[in-house]
């Protein structure tokens, strides 16, 4: 599935699309040749359908016997291997589903996908996983083990990451570049210290305790947040509540460029989810953020670029930190951090 930028779009929400799409046809030609029986790239302009209503108009009434369904920036770094395994799930005679992660899925495969006729309006992919085994009774299994399946090509960030090499010239990278080779040096100080923030995994700080030699500082934040959706979840007690951030109560005090400063405060070097911070903000429902340019240039530590006062003044107190702040979405506290210190040297779908 491939959201087309929209005629409005700037020109990295461009790149990234182009780049997603590219994947998205690399994408098709390894499921191919992983066993699938038929694949197709569903394109659109930017509306106000939800996943659920998109999943329920491709599979109709009766649906296929089997799908695996994924963003066009899904597991970028997936092998024929890989792809097999969800087009075998699909495959499947039970009721069974396959995910790259079920808290927060970029890929799912639904064996006997009728049922997905009854998917009701999800707002993303990511809760798909829960609403088949909490309200459709599936058993639900991952892949989350796999870290190479964690990254989603949700922005610029991961493509810098991967080592992409198709960066349009009006684009300057030398301001993030800059900020991961720094945050490189600091990982390899023993007497330094990384500020990890937000929506990071057990598993990567257990990494990054291996894998660095300075001392990490994790503050764990809104896990699973995009795959929270009440319309997911079976009966059970409470409405939930809305995203909330220890980071974010302290912007709420000190203002948007505080950033740098807190950062500072609490670490040599750090990797900020702030999606985490937009969520707490405004709530978790991405269309009442600034539009992704803004999300974009922020990623790219490109203040002047962003329109939304708020996140460019956030934007601008990480790239004028004292200590090297990077800003991103689930991948950069995920398996971003691992991209950051052992960097790809060839683009993955070159």
């Amino acid at each position: 599935m491939h959201p087309d930028p929209g005629r409005e779009a700037g020109p990295i929400a461009r790149w990234v699309s182009q780049r997603r799409a590219g994947l998205a046809e690399r994408h098709c030609a390894s499921c191919l040749t992983a066993g699938a029986a038929d694949v197709a790239i569903v394109a659109g302009p930017p509306d106000d359908r939800s996943f659920g209503e998109r999943v329920r108009t491709l599979v109709g009434r009766e649906g296929p016997p089997g799908l695996v369904v994924l963003g066009s920036g899904a597991i970028p770094l997936a092998t024929v291997a890989d792809l097999g395994a969800f087009i075998r799930a699909a495959g499947d005679e039970r009721r069974v589903a396959l995910a790259n992660n079920r808290y927060s899925a970029d890929v799912v495969a639904v064996a006997q996908a009728g049922v997905l006729a009854d998917l009701p309006d999800l707002p993303t992919d990511n809760a798909l996983p829960r609403w088949l085994e909490e309200v459709a009774g599936y058993e639900v299994r991952d892949l989350r083990r796999r870290w190479r399946l964690a990254i989603d090509v949700d922005g610029p960030l991961e493509l810098v990451l991967l080592g992409d090499r198709f960066v349009p010239d009006a684009i300057d990278l030398r301001p993030v570049r800059a900020r991961i080779d720094a945050l490189r040096t600091v990982a390899a100080h023993r007497r330094a210290e990384l500020l990890v923030t937000g929506r990071t995994s057990p598993a990567t700080l257990a990494w990054l305790e291996r894998a660095a030699a300075a001392r990490v500082r994790a503050l764990v934040e809104e896990r699973g947040m995009r795959a929270a959706s009440r319309l997911a979840q079976g009966d059970g007690p409470g409405e939930g509540r809305p995203p909330a951030s220890v980071l974010g109560l302290l912007l709420e005090r000190d203002g948007p460029a505080s950033l740098g400063a807190h950062a500072a405060r609490l670490s040599d070097g750090a990797f900020v989810d702030s999606r985490v911070l937009l969520a707490h903000r405004l709530g978790a429902d991405e269309r009442g953020w600034p539009p992704p340019e803004d999300r974009f240039a922020s990623d790219l530590l490109l203040p002047e670029r962003i329109r939304d006062p708020w996140l460019r003044e956030l934007t601008r107190s990480a790239a004028s930190s004292p200590v090297p702040v990077l800003l991103g979405g689930h991948s950069l506290v995920g398996p971003g951090v691992r991209l950051v210190l052992h960097p790809r040297r060839t683009n993955p779908w070159t």
